[in-house]
């Protein structure tokens, strides 16, 4: 993911934010771990505007319920060069990071599309852009 263009996404808040959450944008997967610990990566914050790169693989935690009985839920998302987010599974219960592991792999290994639809803009436009930007004369 080198190189991919950042994207401002709103990463959701998963369960209740006065219990245990968390986000992540996972690098690789620890395939010798079933637990949140398998996912190695940088966090992020939750429940609002992130700048991630395109393509990225994010791993969304959250707890609601009694301090003495949470319920959990996790979460994962691939952010798009749109500024949106897919959804691809989501986990509840203790053993939600061995449930979610397969999946953050499969979408570790596949080449993510960061083609953007520009078609709708008028070429002077994009040309004015590139020009504003010092791409051309």
């Amino acid at each position: 993911m080198a190189g991919a263009p950042l994207v401002a996404v709103e990463i959701p808040l998963v369960g209740d934010e006065r219990h245990k959450n968390w986000a992540k944008i996972v690098h690789e997967v620890d395939s010798s771990k079933s637990s949140g610990w398998a996912f190695v990566g940088d966090f992020i914050a939750t429940g609002g505007i992130q700048d991630v790169p395109a393509g990225a693989v994010l791993v969304i935690y959250g707890e609601r319920g009694s301090r003495g009985n949470p319920q959990i839920e996790a979460r994962v998302y691939q952010a798009n060069s749109d500024a949106t987010l897919s959804h691809h599974q989501t986990a509840k219960g203790r053993a939600w990071a061995r449930t979610l592991r397969d999946t953050v792999e499969r979408l570790l290994d596949v080449e993510p599309d960061l083609s953007l639809d520009l078609s709708f803009i008028s070429d002077t436009d994009l040309m004015a852009e590139a020009r504003r930007r010092g791409l051309v004369d």
